[in-house]
């Protein structure tokens, strides 16, 4: 499990695991799990041309990110939020379908965009995906308190002069890079439930943004960890662990949160019974 080759699954999924709980918390906050869901699979069209093209796929994953934060947000100025992220979503998977039907390693790119190859990661990869995590990160860490004031009270974050578009335009940014750097460890679709699940399970646990922050990080590193070690020890696919690990501890952070509220109430009633 901790053997040579394995080194830089665990390092690259640590650092991935980080990202993720980062970016997610802000994701859920703003309600925004669509775009999580969208722009992920927009750059997978990305990486999919690239490899028609035989060129690093990393270039493919770039262009089509911010081609997707392009185009979305093109289309929101005339029309809903939503609609505008569907529209941008299925015309980039559709391109994405369109070059896989073309090279030759179709059978191979579907499976290793679409699901990550974490196993398969390179010394070379690991410098890139830190820097561009580092990135992300300070984009967010720089846009902190507006995105928690548009996510608490967009109306209030607009009366105090918050310029939302511009911050969603660059929370965007950051959630593309995030996108970059998972992608090819965790693929497509896991980019979302890593993103998704973690935070999720953090904010039942909590009201507090900070501590939720920190507790969607320790959620994500938990799941990823123990997905490759289950991973290595079963050799059934990371995927299925990271989707299963994440919705089990959302269940039981809601299980667990339900039990609490349950156990207050009934605390509260008898004082305010002699009332």
């Amino acid at each position: 499990m901790f053997s040579s080759f394995m080194t830089n699954a665990w390092v690259i999924g640590t650092i991935v695991a980080i990202i993720a709980g980062v970016i997610g918390f802000f994701v859920t906050l703003q309600k925004a799990p669509f775009d999580a869901h969208a722009i992920p699979m927009s750059s997978f069209a990305g990486a999919a041309a690239a490899t028609w093209l035989g060129i690093n796929q990393l270039y493919g994953l770039a262009l089509f990110a911010v081609l997707g934060i392009t185009i979305i947000t093109l289309l929101r100025r005339t029309t809903r939020h939503e609609v505008a992220t569907a529209l941008t979503l299925v015309t980039l998977l559709g391109t994405g379908a369109l070059c896989l039907s073309m090279t030759r390693a179709y059978a191979q790119a579907v499976f290793g965009l679409m699901f990550g190859d974490i196993l398969g990661v390179s010394n070379e990869q690991i410098l890139p995906v830190l820097i561009l995590g580092g990135m992300a990160i300070i984009i967010v860490g720089l846009l902190y308190r507006p995105l928690l004031l548009m996510g608490v009270s967009p109306e209030l974050s607009f009366a105090r002069g918050v310029q939302t578009n511009t911050v969603s335009l660059l929370f965007l940014t950051a959630l593309a890079i995030a996108t970059i750097v998972a992608l090819p460890v965790v693929g497509a679709l896991l980019v979302f439930s890593l993103m998704i699940t973690p935070p999720a399970s953090a904010r039942l646990l909590t009201h507090r943004p900070l501590i939720a922050l920190v507790l969607s990080i320790i959620i994500a590193l938990i799941t990823l960890w123990c997905s490759i070690a289950l991973s290595y020890i079963t050799n059934w696919p990371i995927g299925f662990y990271v989707d299963a690990l994440g919705a089990g501890i959302y269940i039981l952070a809601r299980t667990g949160r339900g039990i609490a509220l349950i156990f207050f109430k009934d605390r509260q009633l008898p004082s305010s019974k002699q009332r």
